[in-house]
């Protein structure tokens, strides 16, 4: 035995966290106790089918609605050059947006810089995440007033829709940012 916490008459090895015990028979039996062969980098999940059709669908999507806008031009004419727009609201719900995404970027900057794993988002991610919420509450809302006298009721579907785009694709987009430097874990 491995001369642990002594109980009764012998020596008993305990883990210090809720709900994990074991006898004497499994002395090193944790992942972080096992040798790392070099070169061995942790084989990445292959996405299914399903999620690709989906990923697909939400960018085609969104695609349409940019090219075709409302049948007779394409959406970003229709923002520059369209009367019916509201303007005020539309230059809030963009400013909303864009100082989501400076959040969102600066959070994950913040977040690949600190060396312990358990530290990232209790820094980074959790203190900005009501603030990111709000500023997307507020941009969807002010981009749906801006944007309902051209599609009226087919605003909501049309952002969510564009909105789902961009969280397929930006994550694609960071990905080369976000890799670690080398393929070993950190224990610490």
């Amino acid at each position: 035995m491995s001369g642990g916490t002594p109980v009764g008459g012998g020596f008993v090895r305990q883990r210090h966290s809720q709900g994990y015990s074991s006898g004497g028979d499994d002395l090193e039996d944790d992942a972080c106790s096992r040798p790392t062969t070099p070169g061995s980098a942790p084989v990445p999940r292959g996405r299914t089918w399903v999620e690709v059709v989906e990923n697909v669908l939400w960018i085609a999507s969104a695609i349409f609605i940019v090219y075709f806008g409302d049948w007779h031009s394409n959406l970003i004419y229709l923002l520059w050059h369209d009367g019916r727009i509201r303007r005020v609201p539309l230059y809030l719900g963009m400013f909303a947006v864009g100082l989501n995404l400076l959040i969102f970027l600066y959070t994950s900057m913040m977040a690949w810089r600190i060396k312990r794993f358990d530290e990232k988002w209790e820094l980074a991610g959790i203190a900005a995440l009501p603030y990111v919420t709000l500023l997307g509450l507020v941009a969807f809302c002010l981009l749906s007033f801006a944007l309902w006298p051209i599609w009226s009721f087919l605003t909501l579907p049309l952002l969510f829709t564009l909105f789902m785009a961009c969280m397929v694709v930006l994550p694609n987009l960071m990905i080369g940012m976000c890799r670690p430097q080398n393929g070993e874990f950190r224990i610490d």
